[in-house]
């Protein structure tokens, strides 16, 4: 089945980007901020989900984020470092693994994410590996708030099968989030769930999908 894979697309977080979502209410939880309730409140997704697929733009999103905190006062700055705390890095193997398997296949990153995170991680994928952007890198970067749509919705997966001319069959989808993975699976799509302890790199030799991976 690996044999028949020509496209593989790539989520962010979690599988080329470390991430740690809990550091971000770690860090409100010293300013005394209900976590708990905040991340069962619908204002706090309706808000963060609308950034993510570009409806608000930052100032927007800093504002009402910052109002829902309680927290009109805090800087900008401040703001973007919490928010930004949740990204740990990218591990210079997992970049000269992906160079690798661009060898072999066609290579997408589809991500859910945000202008505030985008501006730093493409700063660093700048500084530490001289890429100018992710479309250096894969042959095509799709994020949710350029194209107004975010994983696990079907047409987010539909526009990018459709705009790269790419079969479902011949296409292989790795992501860490199960509701994911079941969308891509409905579409026909292949998958791989990845777990957060796992190693993308691993999934490959020299660059070539390992036979059992699909």
């Amino acid at each position: 089945m690996s044999a028949k894979i020509k496209n593989i697309i790539f989520d962010l977080g979690g599988v080329i980007l470390d991430i740690d979502e809990n550091i971000v209410y770690k860090e409100l939880e010293k300013m005394g901020i209900n976590t708990s309730e905040l991340a069962r409140s619908k204002e706090f997704m309706d808000i963060f989900s609308k950034f993510d697929i570009g409806v608000y733009t930052a100032p927007t999103f800093r504002k009402r984020m910052k109002t829902l905190l309680g927290q009109e006062k805090m800087t900008d700055q401040k703001f973007d470092a919490i928010w930004n705390s949740m990204l740990l890095d990218i591990p210079r193997e997992r970049i000269e693994a992906i160079e690798k398997v661009k060898k072999h296949y066609k290579i997408f990153l589809m991500s859910n994410s945000n202008v505030i995170h985008y501006d730093l991680y493409v700063r660093d994928l700048q500084l530490r590996f001289g890429y100018n952007e992710f479309d250096e890198l894969f042959n095509k970067s799709y994020f949710s708030f350029a194209e107004h749509l975010e994983k696990p919705d079907p047409r987010f997966f539909e526009l990018i099968l459709d705009h790269e001319g790419l079969l479902p069959e011949e296409t292989l989808f790795i992501d860490d989030t199960a509701e994911n993975i079941k969308v891509a699976k409905s579409l026909g799509i292949n998958t791989y769930h990845i777990r957060r302890d796992e190693l993308v790199r691993n999934l490959f030799v020299n660059g070539v999908l390992k036979e059992g991976v699909v």
